[in-house]
């Protein structure tokens, strides 16, 4: 077999994203022959041992796998987490081979809503990367409406350690989208908060609750409602569902490069 970057025969074999496995190669998490790996060496995973953590990666997968999930809150969006009482792998139900799944992104684990899983590394790199340009859209629970200067300050992006924070979209929920979440997520919504809906096409971390608070409004309760073509609909908190392969492709093939 032809040798290849090391961070595509992760993806293939399901493990991570390439992004995800350049972290994983990184932080020394890998090995090639009982050495570590380096970023970008070229391999042949069949007649070298790789492995992860100390097990070996297998043989690649040959069967896509996309699924959507409706992730609790307090339920960790990481594959292995030892101090996390219980992680979205475990919501996926028997008939399904766990195994080689892993998240797409992550979710925080006091933030709840839609989640992707997958074992296509390629795919998900496509979902993940900004070039793509796949929005994720949230509603946001916050404890009384914005004032219109904390709304332009939103808009116009609010500066964070990693650079300026940008949102799109940001608007009040209708009553109607509260009656359809409401009908979805565990615990019940609580009636006097207040929901906004907005979009997001970088995803750093806590990025929207951080926002928020800048704007003295700290986010009580987060949803993610959409990622790309892809809604959260009818599925109910800890339900599972998976994507047809017209909506996996619909899903990579909505953004564009740059």
């Amino acid at each position: 077999m032809p040798a290849e970057r090391i961070s595509k025969v992760l993806a293939e074999a399901g493990i991570a994203s390439r992004r995800g496995s350049d972290a994983l190669i990184g932080a020394g998490r890998v090995t090639v022959d009982g050495r570590p790996a380096t970023l970008g060496e070229r391999v042949d995973p069949v007649a070298q041992a790789i492995a992860v953590d100390g097990r070996p990666i297998g043989v690649p997968v040959t069967r896509p796998l996309h699924l959507a999930v409706h992730k609790p809150i307090g339920v960790t969006s990481t594959v292995r987490d030892r101090h996390a009482a219980r992680t979205v792998l475990e919501l996926v139900g028997p008939d399904v081979d766990a195994a080689r799944l892993f998240p797409v992104g992550r979710l925080d684990r006091d933030s709840e809503g839609l989640i992707l899983l997958t074992n296509d590394g390629d795919w998900a790199e496509r979902v993940l990367h900004p070039r793509y340009g796949v929005e994720r859209e949230y509603a946001v629970a916050v404890d009384r409406p914005l004032e219109p200067a904390a709304a332009a300050a939103l808009e116009h992006g609010i500066p964070l350690e990693e650079g300026v924070a940008t949102l799109r979209g940001l608007r009040p929920q209708t009553r109607t989208e509260t009656r359809a979440l409401a009908e979805l997520v565990s615990p019940p919504i609580d009636p006097r908060l207040v929901w906004y809906r907005a979009v997001l096409a970088q995803g750093w971390r806590r990025q929207l609750r951080r926002m928020f608070g800048a704007v003295g409004l700290p986010v009580r309760r987060l949803v993610r409602v959409r990622i790309g073509t892809v809604r959260i609909d009818d599925l109910r908190s800890g339900e599972v569902r998976r994507l047809t392969s017209v909506e996996a492709r619909r899903l990579v093939g909505m953004g564009h490069r740059s």
